[in-house]
């Protein structure tokens, strides 16, 4: 079983950057693909951005690339989405997920375990 925790939400203005974070418990996450998803107010949850287990292959959906950037710590076992230029259309709850497949993808049916979210609002 995995525990995904996230933290680093908040209230920010158009324009300002915020780091979310993503802490693993019960199993390491060395070998896991990792990814955050986010999901508007009556909206799908959709996908931002995925890593690869040894952190060397990203991807991005493109209305977050050349803004957002993941990266992960796998010996702290933790995984990090830092967003820059944050536009009011980013406001969702933003999701951590683990894929015990360990290759990065886009697609919500591959990973295992979700955390419960962190509500990222921006401000016009």
């Amino acid at each position: 079983q995995v525990h995904l925790v996230e933290s680093g939400g908040g209230l920010v203005q158009a324009g300002d950057s915020l780091r979310l974070s993503c802490a693993a418990s019960g199993r390491t996450i060395t070998y896991w693909a990792m990814g955050w998803f986010r999901q508007a107010p009556g909206k799908e949850r959709e996908f931002v951005a995925t890593i690869n287990w040894s952190g060397d292959k990203t991807r991005y959906s493109d209305s977050v690339n050349d803004r957002f950037t993941i990266s992960r710590v796998n010996a702290e076992n933790t995984v990090y989405l830092q967003m820059n230029s944050l536009k009011p259309e980013d406001t969702a709850v933003y999701y951590c997920a683990a894929s015990e497949f360990g290759e990065a993808s886009s697609s919500r049916s591959e990973y295992n375990y979700w955390g419960q979210g962190t509500q990222v609002t921006v401000s016009s």
